[in-house]
């Protein structure tokens, strides 16, 4: 089974039994404030079962982030592609983490984990952040693995554009 291991968290694929405390991360308000809004628990559900496909269909997804002292699920950071974004293909990687876990440093230890997962072990050579301009936090998650801006997206469905933040192996 696939697990990543950092100082003080372990990073793994995403189990039925993730349902309970990822719907208390996407049902709060405070974490999905520059998303999509709190969604529901059907949402949740058929969020965890595409993680499920991705792990087949693309060799990677989100994984879920487990804080090692208490086996408590945190969230999750991955890896999600993208077919066609702006005219060519993009693998981003994103993180959300439950409030409390915010301020510690676990969003950033996992990014660099999954960072580094991407470019030794499946030979991405580049990697993209999408990240609402006023969320500041990750912004400096993105930073502190390395990532700099690129540019401005407007994505569908959006009223104002995201920042692109890029990082490659070059």
């Amino acid at each position: 089974m696939f697990r990543l291991t950092t100082e003080r968290l372990f990073l793994r694929h995403f189990l039925t039994t993730d349902h309970g405390p990822m719907c208390r991360i996407f049902c709060d308000a405070d974490v999905m404030r520059f998303s999509d809004g709190i969604q529901t628990k059907e949402w949740v559900h058929s969020w965890l079962h595409t993680c499920f496909e991705r792990y087949q269909t693309w060799g990677f997804g989100p994984y879920a982030v487990i804080e090692q002292s208490t086996q408590s699920v945190l969230g999750y950071c991955g890896l999600f592609f993208f077919p066609d974004l702006a005219g060519q293909a993009e693998v981003e990687i994103g993180y959300r983490l439950a409030t409390v876990a915010w301020g510690k440093g676990y969003a950033t230890e996992a990014a660099q984990a999954v960072r580094d997962y991407a470019f030794r072990i499946l030979g991405i050579e580049r990697l993209i952040a999408i990240i609402d301009p006023a969320n500041t936090a990750s912004i400096r998650v993105a930073t502190k693995i390395g990532m700099k801006y690129e540019k401005d997206i407007m994505l569908e469905g959006y009223s104002h554009p995201d920042h692109i933040y890029v990082i490659t192996t070059a």
